[in-house]
């Protein structure tokens, strides 16, 4: 019995659930503007003064793809993180800190 509730049998499982449901989040997301196009995606950044939006857009539309396929899988974890943390860090202080965490506020910004 105390062999079961050893910790350091469970501790490699732990992370599982966390990189599953953040690698379906982001490739969730990077499908979204890959589907709408990332030109669309582009016209959000042009309008919130991000630099090179275009590139950028397409960028972060296949970093979130892959970046996210890479977590599901359990693959290049550490290395991909950064770019994925740079990324969300970028979100947060040229989108989110104005117009906060509701997509239905930044929806308004394309049209």
């Amino acid at each position: 019995m105390l062999e079961f509730l050893n910790g350091d049998r469970w501790r490699r499982w732990v992370p599982i659930p966390i990189r599953m449901i953040l690698g379906v989040g982001f490739m969730v997301h990077g499908w979204a503007k890959w589907s709408r196009g990332p030109a669309a995606f582009a016209e959000l950044l042009k309008q919130v003064d991000v630099p090179l939006p275009l590139a950028n857009a397409w960028l972060v539309t296949l970093l979130e793809i892959f970046g996210g396929l890479a977590l599901l899988m359990g693959a290049f974890v550490t290395i991909i993180s950064i770019p994925l943390i740079l990324s969300m860090l970028g979100a947060m202080f040229t989108v989110n800190i104005k117009y906060g965490f509701s997509a239905v506020n930044t929806i308004g910004l394309v049209s």
